[in-house]
């Protein structure tokens, strides 16, 4: 089963890129793409801060803290994949969407964003979506399957499959 999480820690980053490339080549020259009037469009945006666009310029200790996490993510996946498969999907989310931001805060000095929700204002990209979707899966399995959050016991890991 290891072999599916780090197939997915290297999917998602390169998917991620090759998107970014698509919308480079197709959406940047325009500005935006309407995909579905009112709801949704793709709008090219370089985001040289963080999540929603906070602490501008910071591309350095970004870079640093992300990878502190995707290191440590890592680790607990290598050690944790036999436990939880809840655990090791959100690690392999969080880890493949944070590569492909690192990627480009190393390779270009920004993230470039391009999905825009008319219901949600900040512009992201799919790797947020992905480190999106791997943290709810991990507070859905620090809640609900691990004994991590109630003091004394010892972690059980008989989560469904």
């Amino acid at each position: 089963m290891l072999i599916v999480y780090i197939a997915i820690i290297v999917i998602l980053p390169i998917l991620s890129q090759c998107i970014r490339t698509a919308i480079e080549a197709h959406v940047k020259p325009q500005g935006f793409v309407t995909v579905i009037p009112g709801l949704f469009s793709l709008t090219y945006s370089e985001n040289r801060g963080v999540a929603f666009g906070l602490f501008q310029n910071g591309t350095v200790i970004f870079a640093v803290v992300t990878a502190i996490v995707i290191i440590a993510l890592l680790i607990l996946l290598f050690k944790n994949y036999k436990k939880s498969k809840l655990f090791s999907v959100a690690a392999a989310l969080i880890i493949g969407g944070g590569l492909g931001n690192l990627f480009e805060r190393l390779f270009l000095g920004y993230v470039v964003d391009y999905l825009s929700l008319s219901f949600f204002p900040p512009i992201c990209n799919f790797a947020d979506y992905c480190i999106t979707a791997g943290t709810v899966c991990l507070i859905v399995y620090l809640l609900f399957f691990s004994d991590f959050l109630k003091s004394g016991k010892k972690p059980k890991h008989d989560e469904p499959a």
